[in-house]
């Protein structure tokens, strides 16, 4: 079986980027992986401050795809990385999530996006995934811990 997921609502929100389970990661608070993703393509900069500090995953996402700001000239080579990092520490840092996580034993986990070919399955389900294929490496890596 395969399990969708893609808004931050219903049994499965909690995958989503956008669900509200912050955690600690480089010495500060993030109140989403949402928030942390989209900073880090700035670390560093009064960018990565300001995406820290904004209220909802919305307005992080909006910031970090603004493509006035300075992208950091590593980021294709080390998103997949920072996204897993952020990943993993949110669903280590909270047990009711990470349950839920874990409860999806080895199903495949996909990303319902249908604009995101590369973090989601897109449109046509075509798409890389990768949201799902981090999540599913999480839950693999935090079973071996349990």
């Amino acid at each position: 079986m395969t399990i969708y997921f893609y808004t931050s609502q219903g049994s499965h929100g909690c995958f989503s980027n956008f669900s509200f389970h912050g955690f600690e990661l480089c010495d500060r608070w993030w109140p989403t992986v949402e928030h942390y993703f989209q900073a880090q393509k700035f670390a560093g900069t009064h960018h990565e401050d300001l995406i820290q500090r904004v209220k909802t995953p919305k307005d992080a996402a909006r910031l970090g795809r603004d493509r006035k700001r300075p992208l950091r000239g590593d980021w294709n080579r080390v998103k997949d990385e920072i996204m897993r990092r952020g990943v993993l520490k949110k669903f280590a840092t909270h047990a009711d999530i990470r349950e839920i996580l874990l409860s999806t034993l080895d199903e495949e986990l996909v990303e319902n996006s249908p604009v995101d070919y590369y973090w989601g399955c897109g449109a046509d389900g075509s798409g890389f995934n990768k949201m799902g294929r981090i999540l599913m490496s999480v839950r693999s890596q935090l079973c071996d811990t349990v």
